[in-house]
């Protein structure tokens, strides 16, 4: 069941990212930046995260995962180190993930070496 609850919560999430691309004039970076910050706003609220446990990976590998997981670092970090960690509370909690992307990234475009478009 955990299986299908992540498949239908992450289809979801999905289906209204492309909801928004196709039937809005937003560009997708636009998108994007309001898909993270949902997910921060969600998890301040305190809705991510009983989502995050009903659905697992359906709920945390989307970017409105990747929102919430922003905002638990600094919330973390604020409560530990005062106001000084609004700034580096975010960084902490996804800095491995971001650094997966960088780094895998890298070496996919080590072995397909991309070509510019013209």
């Amino acid at each position: 069941m955990d299986y299908i609850n992540a498949f239908w919560v992450g289809g979801l999430i999905c289906a209204l990212a492309q909801i928004l691309m196709e039937k809005t004039k937003m560009l997708p970076g636009r998108i994007m930046v309001t898909l993270v910050c949902s997910g921060a706003l969600l998890g301040s609220i305190g809705f991510y995260e009983p989502l995050i446990q009903y659905a697992g990976a359906g709920a945390s590998v989307p970017l409105l995962g990747f929102g919430n997981l922003l905002w638990k670092g600094m919330k973390e970090a604020i409560d530990q180190n005062g106001f000084i960690g609004l700034f580096m509370g975010g960084f902490t909690s996804c800095a491995v993930g971001v650094s997966a992307a960088l780094v895998l990234g890298y070496l996919a475009s080590l072995i397909f070496q991309p070509k510019m478009r013209k």
